[in-house]
């Protein structure tokens, strides 16, 4: 992957974002058109969801790594994984595809770029999104080193899980939860609810990179 040139990783980045974004925004819009049951709609949200997840992860992964997350991208510029400028470029890309996502998902449904009006916040979706993308991160870099082949189902299986048992639904995602507030739906979140989830994943991926880094440091005996 490292030897890949960097034009290439990038558009991996940018096009895996995109799709997982349109993913995520797609279906919330498909479910509600379907059902007024929110249960049977969050649980369509999930599985698309994860299905996308475990596909663009197993195809982009030997590319850019799959990252399609600036809080993971910085977890492994914590950890020196990833050379500082190239993070800086990933997550420029993750941004911009996850703008370019959430205008396809727009386009596909016919619906406007509207700012959402969904409110989330308060301690508990913030400890929420602190729990989710600390298991997210903290799941890709322990299976990043120790099982590979099994990161896609790992991933998925985390956030599809992660969907239920948070507060927040693990929106997980800096990108990803711009891009929400930028079509009106079930997936969506206001605009100024959007920085304070942005510090409590920046914050979530730190310590999962700072927790993992301690826990699998080799030990010396002697």
């Amino acid at each position: 992957m490292a030897d890949l040139p960097l034009s290439r990783r990038l558009a991996a980045e940018f096009v895996g974002t995109a799709l997982l974004t349109a993913a995520v925004i797609g279906s919330g819009l498909m479910a509600a058109r379907l059902t007024d049951d929110a249960a049977i709609a969050l649980l369509a949200n999930t599985l698309a969801t994860a299905a996308a997840l475990a596909v663009l992860i197993a195809t982009l992964a030997p590319v850019s790594g799959a990252h399609l997350n600036p809080a993971v991208t910085l977890a492994f510029a914590l950890r020196r994984d990833i050379a500082p400028p190239h993070a800086a470029l990933y997550v420029a890309a993750q941004f911009a595809g996850a703008l370019g996502g959430a205008a396809l998902a727009a386009l596909m449904f016919e619906v406007p770029m509207t700012p959402a009006t969904a409110a989330h916040g308060g301690v508990g979706e913030w400890s929420a999104e602190i729990v989710a993308t600390f298991g997210l991160v903290a799941v890709i870099l322990a299976a990043s080193r120790q099982r590979p082949r099994d990161l896609p189902w790992l991933v998925a299986g985390w956030i599809a899980a992660a969907y239920w048992f948070t507060a927040s639904t693990a929106f997980a995602n800096p990108a990803l939860t711009i891009a929400r507030s930028l079509v009106d739906g079930m997936t969506g979140i206001r605009p100024a609810d959007v920085p304070a989830f942005l510090a409590v994943q920046i914050a979530g991926a730190a310590l999962a990179a700072i927790a993992l880094g301690r826990m699998m440091r080799p030990v010396h005996h002697g």
